[in-house]
């Protein structure tokens, strides 16, 4: 039995291991230029190559020939391969595959369409990359981006590449550094999430070329941002795969089967089609792996999420296993590991199965993250619990702790997604799931920005879904752009999210605990809803972190807890900040000391004060940088003043502002923080 999470000894991971060798050692031995296939130009012309192992004949037919269906003949080839040189076929003209003298076929290669149910397009592909080297995985913060709604406009048509690259900078300014698109393969119509792919290889056209697409992709590089993709192999369609893939040369086992490119047995069953692609023949694994090699070298991605693996290496939810699948994903990664090691494989598998992110050596799938669903579900049902009494302060914990492996990049984190916020799921963004009647309450505001806040602050690679910087509110919709008005009336939320990604990726060089995988909750209070965690990397100032959150609507003025190190301890971020909003600012925070005295199981214990729904980030060190970005600027500025002359004690914050420790806010932190702004 494959499915690995319940392997009973060596003799299944033997039996792996073996299917692993037989099939992907079949793939791997075709010829080399078989990633050829397609239309490859040449000087003066192209050659067209494709897999049709049931049909007699193969002609070629275009703009180059004039659409004569008999005037270029493909050559049969060994394995089912047909091939052809054309003089004069050149860049940009359409083309089809006539297959027996009938079937009008899209090239399943093809590297761009007209659409979904039109003609391929010959294209170079060629395009002049800057040097790019994408961040490390545990600096990695993610932004989910559907590319037809990133964009300003009152809506009509879908976005383009172009206009969401025009929004870029709004990334930069938030800290972003690596988007990850949603399927952009193209599809069926201008609209669409993008999990219903037609042309593998052909991004979607509604949005632009496949120039305007590399180019989107170079913006997002020159602006020091990585760009993953996401990519659907768990089934294809099922709508207007009959232009091209759906039994492809003629044959099929039954009218209702696909042909070469499916399943024809009862793996063809899928939740969204039958239109499971065949992992057990070789041209297939092949057609499918090289088109993730495609993305990453021809488009110069730097990684992949693949949608529901689960479906790939079973059936569905206990049902059978796909053996096939399962030595399928292995491949991939290998091929991926061996080519582009920087480069990240995330798989969305919902499964909480450490497997998937077990290396193949040890006998699992691979990938290098995946998404952990349990952590969005456990946070997300903690504030969206209506009454204080019934939230579960050891689901936070749990959620907080649970890694792959032992390995906090293994595992990709968020409060929402595309599947937790749009309507074709039945959901909705988390501040309508908090109040749905009015989700810019107070209490919707504090509880989505505290689950925000549990996210960048928890080991594992934290995912912001597009918008939620903007408190969008209701479904998501595949149709509607981003409102960015909304970016100017939730600019304290807007600025909150800054904050906690430049917390999270130590910017302000005062949280490197954040980057790394220790954790230790070492207090929860289920009663009072309160909990408390570690993070370090080697410990001491600028290192440790401690983050106390508070789930309920009582604020503390001392409140209590254990901390790793002795001596003053300064607020890097509360949630509860005036700033972030109007509403907000109702309990001081301030900076405090650690006195020796052991509590929670740590050597020294600390007051922190906290308002209700809020987080509170306290961490060791001195530094004029005080709102955590990576510059000293007018903003440091306004928040020191408002500490200026003040006292630093248990009833007044100094928000970072006593530099030298003197207990207040004077000339000689003014001193020091001019300077600091000068260099």
């Amino acid at each position: 039995m494959l499915h690995l999470s319940y392997f009973s000894g060596l003799k299944s991971i033997r039996k792996s291991l073996l299917i692993l060798v037989l099939i992907s050692a079949a793939a791997i031995a075709e010829p080399s230029s078989r990633s050829g296939a397609g239309a490859i130009l040449y000087p003066g012309g192209a050659t067209f190559r494709v897999w049709a192992p049931n049909a007699e004949e193969v002609n070629v037919a275009g703009e180059f020939n004039y659409w004569n269906s008999s005037a270029n003949p493909l050559y049969s080839e060994a394995g089912g391969w047909w091939s052809a040189d054309v003089n004069g076929a050149e860049e940009g003209n359409e083309y089809r595959y006539v297959i027996n003298g009938e079937l009008w076929k899209s090239d399943p290669r093809a590297f761009d369409v007209v659409s979904s149910v039109g003609n391929s397009i010959i294209t170079d592909n060629q395009y002049d990359w800057d040097e790019f080297s994408p961040p490390a995985w545990n600096d990695m913060v993610i932004y989910e981006m559907h590319l037809g709604t990133y964009y300003d406009a009152p809506g009509g048509d879908p976005g383009t590449y172009y206009s969401a690259a025009m929004k870029l900078d709004h990334l930069v300014t938030l800290g972003i550094n690596a988007v990850q698109l949603m399927p952009v393969c193209e599809f069926p119509g201008s609209y669409s999430l993008g999990y219903n792919p037609v042309n593998l290889f052909a991004p979607e056209s509604a949005y632009g070329s496949p120039e305007q697409l590399k180019f989107f992709i170079d913006q997002c590089h020159k602006r020091g941002i990585a760009v993953l993709i996401d990519l659907v192999y768990n089934h294809l369609g099922p709508t207007d795969l009959g232009e091209s893939l759906w039994q492809f040369d003629g044959y099929s086992a039954s009218e209702d089967t696909g042909g070469i490119y499916f399943y024809e047995n009862d793996n063809r069953f899928t939740p969204w089609g039958d239109t499971r692609p065949n992992y057990s023949t070789g041209e297939v694994r092949s057609f499918i792996r090289d088109n993730v090699m495609y993305w990453l070298n021809e488009y110069n991605m730097d990684g992949i999420r693949m949608d529901g693996t689960a479906y790939i290496r079973e059936r569905g939810i206990m049902q059978p296993e796909i053996p096939e699948g399962w030595t399928l994903m292995q491949w991939i990664n290998n091929e991926i590991d061996a080519a582009h090691s920087e480069k990240i494989s995330i798989a969305e598998d919902m499964r909480d199965n450490e497997w998937i992110t077990k290396t193949t050596g040890e006998g699992g799938a691979g990938f290098d993250s995946q998404w952990d669903a349990g952590f969005h579900h456990k946070i997300k049902g903690v504030v969206t619990q209506s009454d204080d009494p019934n939230r579960n302060m050891y689901d936070v914990r749990d959620a907080i702790t649970n890694l792959y492996n032992g390995t906090d990049t293994q595992r990709v984190i968020y409060s929402e997604s595309h599947d937790e916020a749009g309507a074709s799921s039945g959901k909705s963004r988390l501040p309508s799931a908090i109040h749905w009647d009015n989700p810019e309450s107070y209490w919707a505001k504090k509880r989505s920005t505290l689950a925000a806040g549990i996210v960048m602050t928890s080991p594992g690679i934290p995912m912001l879904f597009m918008g939620q910087e903007l408190l969008e509110t209701g479904a998501w919709h595949d149709d509607t752009p981003l409102d960015w008005s909304r970016k100017s009336t939730f600019s304290g939320i807007n600025m909150l999210y800054k904050h906690l990604i430049a917390l999270r990726r130590n910017l302000g060089g005062n949280t490197l605990g954040l980057k790394a995988g220790n954790v230790n909750v070492f207090h929860v209070n289920n009663s009072a809803k309160v909990i408390a965690y570690h993070r370090w990397w080697n410990g001491g100032p600028g290192d440790d972190v401690i983050i106390l959150a508070n789930f309920s609507g009582a604020g503390f003025t001392n409140y209590s807890i254990g901390m790793p190190r002795e001596g003053r301890w300064r607020v890097r971020f509360n949630s509860d900040w005036e700033g972030y909003d109007p509403e907000f600012g109702s309990w001081n925070s301030y900076d405090t000391y650690a006195y020796s005295g052991s509590k929670h199981g740590l050597d020294y214990h600390a007051d922190v004060g906290i308002g209700p729904y809020s987080m509170v980030v306290l961490s060791q060190g001195t530094g004029p940088n005080m709102n955590g970005d990576t510059i000293v600027d007018n903003l440091d500025f306004g928040m020191f003043s408002e500490q200026w002359t003040g006292s630093c004690d248990l009833w007044h914050s100094c928000e970072g502002a006593d530099f030298n420790m003197s207990g207040s806010v004077d000339i000689e932190d003014l001193q020091i923080f001019v300077s600091s702004w000068l260099e």
